[in-house]
């Protein structure tokens, strides 16, 4: 004959605690058990000050003396013992407070949890080319690259790096040619074409550009030029204020073709070249004013007139109403009001009265 499993239980014996009347009780784990009773009978008593106050009080002695300092503990119930039992998480009842803002979320406290949780979770994607926007790293321009096919073993013409250097205008550009020559660098790309510094100058004296590509490096994407591609994306990422470009090689040969990969090391769809925020916590709260709904701050809704509802007929005079029935108000003050503004009694609140061409004389003085 088999033996039946027993079932695992909470075992208390000896529950004293306040009002609680020195009884035994077993409590089956994994169950939703309900306490009924009158009021004073002890409810709260043994759910709260026997069952949670021991769960807690055990779970934390697992903790180091000096982390158990940061918690508050409950004291230890008026029981013989109590066997079986997990650690314990207690859901009080609470009154609280409901304003005009007040949602699920907020009054359970989910809003805090989320509004943290979803910045670490959210992916933007731009607002136009619908491309994921990310801080591109030197490691990730690679895996990019090698992602699209452009990285290969075989002896492939020179990629280049680059990045834009916008021209001030308090100085001139043969000084702006000067700065970037004591840097190190001697090539420009120049409408997909390499050119050199100091041929540059009457080229660009007769049609000034607003910014200057700058050549950082040329190199071959084989996996051996790896640290140097990365090398190189940090420099032209310090030179060009976190933006760079990699054109690659066309199918002819050609190293400066038309076609080439943007990067960004900020939070900027550089394909584009807008700039988005930062995600944070308060980017997903309705409460605060960067995550707020600009249109209704926050309610949920709107409080507006409808003027269709207020003026279902504009037909009617200025003497009725527009149920059609006469005010006895305006039916006095109008008529002694009207021929100031040289209007008449019965203006519509569509109709326009003209006096020496001062315009709608009638619909500004009378509107509403």
């Amino acid at each position: 004959m088999t033996k039946r499993p027993v079932r695992p239980v909470i075992r208390l014996r000896g529950v004293r605690h306040n009002n609680l009347k020195n009884f035994d009780l077993d409590l089956p784990l994994r169950r939703l058990i309900v306490i009924t009773g009158l009021s004073g009978s002890g409810k709260s008593s043994l759910a709260f000050d026997t069952l949670f106050a021991e769960g807690q009080r055990r779970y934390l002695e697992t903790f180091s003396p000096y982390a158990r300092q940061f918690f508050d503990r409950m004291d230890r119930p008026q029981v013989d013992r109590i066997d079986g039992i997990p650690p314990a998480i207690a859901l009080e009842q609470r009154n609280t407070v409901r304003t005009t803002r007040s949602t699920v979320g907020t009054m359970t406290e989910l809003c805090d949890h989320m509004k943290v949780l979803w910045p670490r979770l959210a992916q933007l994607h731009c607002r136009r080319c619908g491309r994921p926007v990310r801080k591109d790293s030197p490691q990730l321009i690679w895996e990019t690259l090698a992602a699209a096919g452009h990285v290969s073993s075989r002896e492939f013409p020179e990629a280049l790096v680059t990045f834009d250097l916008p021209l001030s205008e308090k100085v001139s550009l043969a000084e702006s040619l000067a700065l970037i020559s004591k840097q190190g660098y001697q090539r420009l790309l120049l409408n997909g074409d390499i050119a050199r510094l100091d041929e540059l100058l009457p080229r660009l004296e007769q049609k000034p550009p607003a910014a200057l590509t700058v050549l950082q490096d040329r190199l071959k994407l084989t996996a051996n030029n790896r640290a140097r591609l990365a090398e190189a994306a940090e420099h032209a990422y310090h030179f060009g204020k976190g933006r760079l470009a990699i054109h690659l090689p066309d199918g002819a040969g050609r190293s400066a073709c038309r076609g080439a990969h943007f990067f960004s090391s900020h939070f900027h769809c550089a394909t584009c070249d807008i700039e988005y925020r930062e995600p944070t916590p308060a980017l997903f709260s309705f409460n605060h004013p960067i995550g707020a709904c600009p249109a209704c701050r926050g309610f949920g809704r709107i409080i507006t007139i409808d003027y269709h509802a207020a003026l279902p007929d504009r037909s009617r005079t200025l003497l009725l109403d527009m149920s059609g029935l006469p005010r006895p108000a305006l039916s006095t003050r109008i008529p002694a009001v009207s021929p100031r503004h040289g209007c008449g009694c019965a203006v519509g609140y569509t109709a326009r009265a003209w006096r020496s061409g001062r315009g709608p004389i009638g619909a500004q003085t009378f509107a509403g």
